[in-house]
This record gives structure tokens, sequence and C-alpha cells, in this order.
């Protein structure tokens, strides 16, 4: 279908605006992100150095604590309590569960500095080549499947194996109480390891592009599992849609928009590409309700920025953001980080004992809970 003049400049316009707007919001995720990692860099100096601490450590950058923040969900749903060591993670991670089994994965699109990353190596990518390569089927299903495995195993580790006790010894153990600053340690200098790793996954999203969201990143096939049950989704209007193929052409998770009424993909990132792709005016909406209730990109944007300042700002007010460790524990931490209480193996710790290296647990004790009978072991 050949568009007029007059609709080609609207359609484009579109796609411009609903661009710019999304890099609006990716970028200024991206910019807090950044002072995050500069604030967490300082604070950790002044702790080496013993010097006195200007600059506080920002509870945001436990959102780089998945597996913790998982575990700390687990405990909270065994317990009912909200353990205080990595308070922020937890929060950040139900925030983005409640976005994606509401409103889709907007976390992918909208939020995740990866996202923003994949988009330009994307462009990048088809500046290079002219079109967008991708694998074929009988590659592209199996290796689909590989971030849901990787899921499928913390989650089996975590809330199958793990019972309360061995919770509770991870979550009060030396290791966890520094992992903030064991991160930090691992990227800051990076290994040549590192390196390698971050530069071939550079490397294969550029060739093909998302291939960490696509393929690997648990995290995203945690949302894509949840933003199934979302009741919004793309829509298609049959009656108008002219077989154009536009949307699919447009979507980054190279879903067939085209040929379903109602895109039900886990893959859909409701970055709506798609949308302002299609020529045709309300042809592909983001709605629910079967239809009745549209969600254009700037609601779409404006609930999800909302969604993340509510949420932490009531968790600021419920005293459930900042961290019970105090900045004299984390001297303590800094100066003893070689003693072997702060190790792990897959997800179990040493003995330790808390009152040796003269910590206090948020619960008060000083050691290591007993069990009281011989508990599993969460590798087994």
């Amino acid at each position: 279908m050949k568009l007029s003049g007059v609709r080609e400049k609207r359609w484009l316009q579109t796609i411009w605006w609903h661009t710019s707007l999304r890099a609006v919001v990716q970028w200024s995720f991206l910019a807090l992100t950044l002072l995050i990692g500069i604030q967490f860099i300082l604070f950790a100096r002044q702790l080496e150095q013993g010097a006195a601490i200007s600059v506080r450590r920002p509870p945001g950058v436990e959102a780089f604590l998945p597996i913790s923040s998982l575990m700390s969900l687990r405990h909270w749903l065994l317990t009912g309590v909200f353990n205080r060591i990595h308070p922020a993670g937890l929060v950040l991670l139900l925030i983005s569960c409640l976005v994606s089994l509401l409103l889709k994965r907007g976390f992918c699109s909208w939020v995740c500095p990866f996202g923003l990353l994949g988009d330009y190596l994307e462009k990048a990518h088809r500046l290079l080549f002219g079109l967008r390569l991708s694998l074929p089927r009988f590659l592209d299903y199996p290796l689909r499947s590989l971030k849901y495995l990787v899921l499928l195993f913390f989650v089996r580790a975590i809330f199958v194996r793990m019972d309360v006790y061995q919770l509770e010894r991870f979550i009060e153990s030396p290791y966890n109480r520094v992992a903030d600053l064991m991160m930090l340690r691992f990227f800051a200098p990076p290994s040549s390891t590192t390196v390698v790793v971050l530069a071939v996954l550079m490397g294969l999203t550029f060739l093909i592009p998302f291939f960490w969201c696509r393929y690997l990143c648990p995290y995203g096939a945690l949302l894509g599992g949840l933003s199934v049950l979302s009741p919004f989704k793309i829509r298609r209007n049959t009656d108008t849609c002219t077989g154009c193929e536009e949307c699919s052409r447009a979507c980054p998770a190279r879903v067939a928009v085209h040929r379903a009424q109602t895109v039900r993909s886990d893959e859909c990132h409701a970055c709506q590409r798609c949308v302002d792709a299609c020529p045709i005016d309300g042809t592909l909406a983001l709605s629910a309700l079967d239809g009745r209730l549209s969600m254009p990109s700037r609601a779409y944007a404006a609930a999800v920025v909302l969604a993340f300042l509510l949420g932490t700002s009531a968790a600021r007010v419920g005293g459930y953001w900042h961290s019970a460790i105090s900045e004299q524990e984390y001297r303590l931490h800094i100066a003893q980080m070689q003693h072997p209480a702060y190790r792990h193996n897959r997800g179990t710790v040493p003995d330790y004992d808390l009152g040796e290296l003269g910590i206090e647990d948020t619960n008060g004790a000083t050691s290591c809970p007993r069990p009281r009978q011989e508990p599993r072991r969460a590798e087994d």
C-alpha cells in the first residue's frame, strides 16, 4: 500500500515522537543508574581509605543484586519478614514484577540500561548490514529456552531446595552483607575473563540484535513469564489492517504482529514500536478489556515512571529502603573481607560467627542460625 504524502509525513512524525519519548525515559533511567554507580564507588573508596564518609551509600545499588533479592522474596513469603540487609533490592524486584504483571515487560524496553544498549546496537547493526539478521527457527526456539533454564535453576535452588534456615543463613551471612562491595570488586577493575565475556556478549548482541535479552537474561525470563498474565496486550484490528507487515518488521522481539489479533508472546516488551510503525490509525494499540481500554505511549511512559517513583517513595516512608547495615559495620567488613567467612559456593556459605567478626545481625544474634536438623544442601 502506498501512503499519501501527508499521511506518510504524519506517520514518520509519530514514529519520531514515540522513539524520542522512550529514549528520554531510557536515558533518564540510565543517568540515574550511572549516578547511583558513581555514588556507590565514592562510598566504597572512602571506606577502603578509612576516610570520613561524605557520600552516603545509595540503596538503588541493590538493583544489581537479583539473587539476594530473590532469596529475600522467598524468605518474606515464608516468614512474613521483610529482611533489612538489602531491602531496596527486594522493593525494586517487586516493582518490576508488578509492572510486568500489569503492563507487560515495560521494565525491559523503558527502564533497563541493557535494553537501551540493545536499541543502539540494533541501529548500528542495520546501518552496517542494511537489514536485521536473525537466527533460523531451528536455532532460535531452543536458544530462547536458555534464559528460562537459567531462571529455572535459580527458582529451583531458592524456592524449592532452600528452607527457612538456609535462607536466613545466607541472608545474614558476611558474604551477603557485603554483596554490593563484592560486586564492585568483580567489575572494578574487571578481570580478563570478565572483559572477554562482556566483549563476546556485546559482539553477539551486535551481530544478532538483542541477543542477551532474547536468549540469556533470566530477569527478562521472569518478567516475560509474568507479562503473559498482563491484561494489556497489543491488539490488531483485522478490519482495517492492510497486511503491510510494517508492524512485524519494526518489532525488536521479532514477533509476527501482523498474524496475531492479540499478541500474547512473552517476548513482547510493550515498546509500542509496532503501534507507531502501523500506517493506519487505530489498527494497532496496547489495550485491555478486549480493546476497550487503550494505553498510548505517553500514558504508558507515565505509568511505568510513576510505578517506580511511588513504589520507592512508599518504601522510604515505610522504612524499607535503607539497609540496616551501618557505616561502622561496613568498616568492619572492609577490614576483614579476606576472611573465609566472606565466601560462598553456589548459594551455600561456610559456617560463620558474627560475634567473632565483631558484627551483630539484624535480629540481634551474633552467630548464624542453627537448624533443628541437618538441612539439605542447596546445590544437591
